[in-house]
Parts: structure tokens; sequence; C-alpha cells
């Protein structure tokens, strides 16, 4: 079984997947490739923002019950 990787770099190699193809194709609009990976961009930058939320939120938990 492989390893996980972790959501930013998932995000990062989305990124310049979506750079590299954009700067590639000749209309960016309708291809579809494109749109699929800035679908996929979108999904795992919400998945990278709800985490933070969740580790943000654990902090502050843990901080008022020590306090």
């Amino acid at each position: 079984m492989a390893k996980r990787r972790s959501l930013q770099e998932d995000a990062t190699t989305l990124k310049t997947k979506v750079k590299k193809s954009l700067t590639s194709s000749d209309n960016p609009e309708g291809d579809s490739t494109i749109r699929s990976l800035r679908k996929r961009l979108r999904r795992v930058q919400r998945k990278v923002r709800t985490a933070k939320r969740r580790e943000e939120q654990r902090k502050s938990k843990k901080a008022g019950a020590e306090a």
C-alpha cells in the first residue's frame, strides 16, 4: 500500500498541473481536463481549510480546558 500524501502536497502538485496545462492549451475555457483539474484543486483546498479549522478548534478547546 502506498503512502498517502498530505493535502498541502496534493494542492501544490495540482496547482502546477493546472498552470502547465493552461499554458499548453489553446482553448482553456473549453478544455475538460483543465476543468477537472480545477475541480480537484478546489476540492483539496476545501479539505485543507476544514482541516485547519478543525485544528484551530481543537487548540482552542484544549486551551479552554486547561484554564
